[in-house]
Formats: C-alpha cells, structure tokens, sequence
C-alpha cells in the first residue's frame, strides 16, 4: 500500500484505491510546510491534477483533526467554477477523494432545479460547488450560509473573471469570513488575476511548477495551412486521418457550431454539439455521449468547453484561431492530461500565418508547421490502420473457423477481402479533395539594379510647386503613353524634378508628349545626357496651417514703452461715470443698456433740402428716438384695437336712445351714419 506523506490519512487511502503512485508536481507542491494555513496563488498547466491538489490542500482546515466530517450546521468548504460543466466535474474528482471522510456535497449550479440545491444546503452539506451566479443567488436569498467557511477554492480563476463572472465573485469573497483561507487555481496568472489576488488573500503564496514554464510535453502541437475556403474540408481530413477515439472541435460562435455539427452530421460522423444555448440536460446527455462512445466527436465553443476532462480524448482541432494565449492553452489542454498523450491541430489559412506564429511565441509552444492530410494519405493511413488491426491477428473460434471455410468454398479469398475492404470503409466518411494549399507567392522586391538601362528626363516643377510622386507619376503614364513598369526613380528636389524612364520607352515617351514636350501644359519635360547629380538636402516641412510669425519688438514701437505712458489718473478726464448709467444695474438683453433708465439713443439727422429751407420750415439738427425695454414678444397694440370695444358701447347706446325717443319703433335711418375717418397718407 503506498503511502503519500503529508497527505491526510483519509485521502491518502482515497489515491491508494484509485491507483495512484506518486503525485504530480502541482499536488506535491500543495504539501510544503511554508504553504501550510497561507493563502495560494497557483499556476499550473492543464491537466497537471489541480483538482487533487486543492483537495488535498484545504483538508487540514475542514477536516480537523480528527480527519473525518461531523454533521455541520453551515458548509465548511467552497470551491468556484466557471461552468456547469466543470463545477460537476470537480465535484465527482472530489467525491472519491473524499469518500473516506464521511463528506456531504451540495451543488449549486446553473441551469438545475434551485429547490433541490435549496434542501441539499439545509440538510448540511461540509462542501459546496458551484459556479459564481447561482452562488451568489442562494447567498441573497439566505439559503447558503457563508459564516462557517473555512477555505474558499477558484478553480480556472482567469477564466472567470474572462466571461465576466468578477462583481459575483466580489460579493462571494465579502460574504465569507475573513479569517478564511483563499486558493486559486489557474492554467495561466495575468494581471487581472494578481489584482484579485492582492485585494482578497492575506500574504498570498505564489506556486509556479517547473513544468509551466515550457512546452506541454504530451501535446504535439500542429499548425496546418490551408485555402480559407477550404476550411471545413480540412477538418474532414484531419478526422479521418487521425481518427481519434474522441476529438474537440473548438469553434468561436454558437452559429459556427451549429454550421459545422450539420456538416459533420450529413458526412457520417457520430457528432454532438456543445454550446451555452443548450439547457444543462442536453451537456450532460452530449458529455455522456462522448464518454460512453455513442459520439465521437464534439464541436464546441470555448465556454461550454472549459475546463472540461474526458478520458478518451485524443485530438483538439482549432477551426478558428484563438485570439489570445490563454484561450489557446486552454483549449489544448483538454488532452495530454494525466500523463496520456494528445494531439493539437491549429488550422490556419494562409493571411494568418503570421498572426498564428507570434500567438504560437507568445505561448511558448514550438508547433509542427505542415499541411493537411490530402485525400491520398487518408487512405493510406486507413489501409495502414486495418493491416494492423487487432482483430486479423486473433485465433479464431470453431463457429468462426467453419464459416471462413464455407466461405472459401464459395468464393475466392481475393472476392472475400474486396467484401470485407468495402464493408470495412462504408461505415467512414470518405476524405475531402482540398485545393493546392500552397500560400500565395510573396511578391520579389523591385532593385535599381533589375530596372535596366535607363534615360532621365528633369520636370521644370519642384517642391516649391507641391510637386509629389504619387501625382507625378499617374501625370507622367497619362500623358507619355507609358505603364509604371517603365518608370524607375521620381526625385523630387527644390525647383525641378528628376525622373528615370527606361531607355526603350523613352522616345514614345517623347513622342507622346509632342514638339512642345509639356505636361499638363505648364510643366517643361527635358532630356538629360547623363544622371542628375541630386542636393542631399532634407525636404522642408510643410507649412500648410501655421500662423505667420509676428515680430513683435516692430509692432509695439508706436506705443511707446510702459514706463513713459501716464498713469491711469493722468489720462485726461473720462466724464462722469453716472452719466452713462449705473454698471451695476441689470443690463437688458436687447438693448444692453441698464433697466432702470430708457436708453437714449442720437442718431445725426441728414441736411435738410434747399426747398426747405426756402419755406422756413424750422427744422431740429439731431432726432431724439426713445427706446422703452420691452421684450421681444411684447408687441405693440394698435391704438384701434384698444378702441374697439369703447366705440362699440357708444354705439349701442345711441342706438338705444334713439328708439327710445321714437317710441321704440326700429327706424332705418335713426343713427346717423357713419364714415370712416381716411387713412393719413
């Protein structure tokens, strides 16, 4: 029986039974006596056995020391997952590990039925495991008791605080005690990790392995160019060539899965799907597909899949390029776990390659750089996989021998293994032709030295002119009757410029241009017996949207210098301040002048006319006009307006007398009539 020193009695039974024989560097690394009681900050790779190792760490503290669970009134233990998916895996890994110690689980979950968690928690459960919403949901309804928490666990902490899951984790970890004791648990430790960390441990520990800090050794990394369009067509292959027990397709939107499951589904592959739109039956009922063999392979996104730990799987097939290192090593990491060997296959078209090789860089994995499997070596592969199955090796039973010999008796052995090759690959979808997936070629840089034998011609137009070569140059193949190809250097100096046309197209070109030899009807085109020899002078900025500059020392020499000006009380005499009003008065709007006196305005009146003068006419040389502050909307009434009503009444009462007078009798006539007084012209 092995025994694992450091590790509670209880739990080192539980390793014993399930086969375990030595620990792994991280669950090691949990039993150092400087990690004891302290906080922990963890980074290890995935499928290093962090689930064991925080097992194994939080032991002493909710067991006690008499290493087994008494009924608990509040949960003692609390572990945090990003997903359903992975809450319940860890709550399973931790069921065996734990079985020895009497331990009652509590699940609180997404997705499952809240009553059901709702009496797991009053029944008293020692642990609890859950993802950060429904967590936070029992705490605000006073179902899950946080007071007698001993040790708190975030498992895939970076991962977490990615989907967004850090206001539900803040209240988590200010809800618990503070004399609690934190883990976390993560494949990689960015900032955002480090900043969590500084706010909610005490003196945290930080654990890194050896094995973090290179390359997961049982994952062989392949990075595949292909066609974009050819995409799909290259997973295919890769399907049947490798033609792993379980695979993981890793897809970045629901639409791409449901796409790519169709796809799978109509070419003869055993497919599941797996997505956040799915309910937490449906993941269950595709994981368990996957573990029992009914699928053998799984499209997903990165959400769903996280964290996720199946036995059997073998290949992870990147349809999409991650955008980041730690969405890629996560993705891989769901095989080469627990010492079992996996494959990662990264399809890449050919305008991210370069993207792909510093993602590669950054994450420190040296991958194998090829192309996907042609039709051809899927076949071969296949037809190397029969010769060498198993079964043609076996003895055979006395039903099976009598048979094969009735079978010979009837047909040739040549007839009978053409049967047993068709019936064998029938059951396979057959591979994919991809397009020549060879990247486009890189287009040779033009030297001086490939232009050939050239003519320089000089442009009377320089950069005094805004002359440019990027409108030179379509000038010069308009006009000259020439491409591009025949135009070498464009040297743009000060007052001319300078271009070189080789020596073919140089007489078209002047023949193009005429007897004047002009561009654009201004610009002067000559021929140069030989190479200009160029200024090495820098190009001046341009000057476009500065202001002139001002020599200020000229323009203030009529003022007179501040010394020699007079006082302000020696300035001559501004007139009575009182005579323009009081400054401090409320100013109108309008008129700008004070409201408590009406402003006043002079305005010169012009000459009067000679005929004016001549009649005697007393005229005033000024016109005084008044003001009143009124308000924009305050119109003036009309005098008749205001009349109206008056003269109506007047009416109406001589109107009255007079059929009083006349013994109330209505005569026409009775009232004088009335005529308009005449407008005055």
């Amino acid at each position: 029986m092995t025994e694992f020193e450091g590790v509670v009695q209880a739990l080192s039974q539980a390793l014993t039974k399930r086969g375990y024989e030595t620990l792994t560097p991280v669950q090691q690394s949990m039993l150092g006596p400087e990690l004891i009681q302290a906080d922990i900050l963890v980074s290890a790779q995935t499928g290093s056995g962090k689930t064991v190792a925080f097992g194994i760490a939080i032991a002493p503290e909710i067991l006690g020391d008499s290493g087994h669970f008494t009924p608990a009134s509040t949960p003692l233990g609390l572990i945090v997952a990003p997903t359903r998916e992975l809450a319940l895996q860890v709550k399973a890994e931790l069921h065996w590990l734990y079985a020895e110690t009497g331990v009652s689980f509590a699940s609180c979950v997404g997705g499952m039925n809240m009553s059901d968690e709702r009496r797991a928690l009053k029944k008293g459960a020692h642990i609890v495991v859950g993802t950060p919403g429904r967590l936070r949901d029992h705490i605000e309804r006073g179902s899950f008791d946080t007071t007698g928490l001993k040790a708190v666990v975030l498992d895939e902490a970076d991962q977490m605080l990615d989907l967004g899951f850090r206001d539900d984790l803040e209240y988590i970890l200010k809800s618990s005690p503070k004399e609690r004791r934190t883990l976390m648990f993560s494949a990689t430790v960015p900032r955002s990790i480090e900043t969590l960390a500084k706010r909610y441990q005490r003196d945290a520990v930080r654990v890194t392995t050896a094995s973090d800090q290179t390359q997961h050794l049982d994952i062989d990394y392949r990075a595949m160019t292909v066609a974009p369009n050819d995409i799909e067509n290259a997973i295919v292959n890769v399907l049947r060539y490798f033609d792993a027990k379980n695979a993981l397709v890793f897809c970045g939107t629901r639409a791409a899965v449901n796409r790519m499951t169709s796809r799978f589904n109509n070419r003869g592959f055993s497919v599941v799907s797996l997505s956040g739109e799915l309910s937490q039956n449906e993941r269950t009922h595709a994981l368990q597909a996957m573990r029992d063999g009914r699928a053998r392979v799984c499209v997903a996104t990165d959400v769903a899949a996280r964290g996720l730990d199946l036995p059997n799987l073998e290949l992870v097939i990147h349809a999409e390029i991650p955008k980041n290192r730690e969405t890629l090593l996560h993705r891989s990491g769901r095989t080469g776990r627990a010492g079992r060997k996996g494959t990662c296959a990264l399809i890449v078209p050919h305008n991210w390659r370069k993207r792909t090789e510093r993602l590669l860089s950054s994450a420190k994995i040296d991958a194998t750089w090829e192309k996907p499997p042609t039709a051809e070596a899927v076949m071969m592969r296949d037809h190397e996989r029969l010769l060498t199955d198993p079964s043609l090796t076996e003895p055979l039973s006395d039903v099976e021998t009598t048979f094969a010999q009735e079978l010979l008796s009837r047909h040739s052995a040549e007839h009978i293994a053409a049967a047993f090759i068709r019936q064998h690959f029938s059951e396979q979808a057959a591979p994919e032709e991809l397009i020549d997936s060879a990247p486009p070629p890189e287009r040779p840089r033009r030297s001086h030295d490939d232009f050939g034998d050239s003519v320089w011609f000089s442009l009377s137009v320089g950069r005094e002119q805004s002359a440019e070569p990027r409108w030179l140059l379509p000038t010069l193949c308009r006009a000259g009757h020439i491409t591009n190809k025949d135009i070498g250097a464009i040297r743009v100096q000060a007052n001319e410029s300078f271009v070189e046309i080789k020596a073919e197209a140089a007489d078209l070109f002047l023949e193009a241009l005429g007897p004047g030899a002009k561009l654009e009807k201004t610009i002067s085109v000559s021929r140069l017996d030989e190479p200009p020899v160029l200024s090495n002078e820098p190009a001046p900025r341009s000057n476009r949207g500065k202001r002139p500059t001002r020599d200020r020392s000229d323009s203030r020499d009529h003022r007179g210098d501040r010394e020699s000006r007079p006082a302000r009380s020696d300035r001559g005499d501004r007139g009575d301040r009182e005579d323009h009003g009081n400054r401090d008065a409320p100013r109108s709007k309008k008129s700008g002048y004070p409201k408590n006196k009406p402003a006043v305005q002079i305005k010169p009146k012009p000459k009067p006319k000679a005929s004016d003068d001549a009649r005697g006419d007393k005229r005033d040389d000024t016109k005084v006009e008044r003001r009143d502050d009124k308000k924009p909307w305050d119109k003036p009434i009309k005098k008749s307006k205001l009349n109206k009503g008056k003269k109506n009444k007047k009416y109406q009462a001589n109107l009255a007398k007079a059929r009083t007078q006349d013994g109330g009798g209505d005569k026409t006539g009775a009232t004088p009539l009335r005529r308009k007084k005449p407008k005055k012209a």
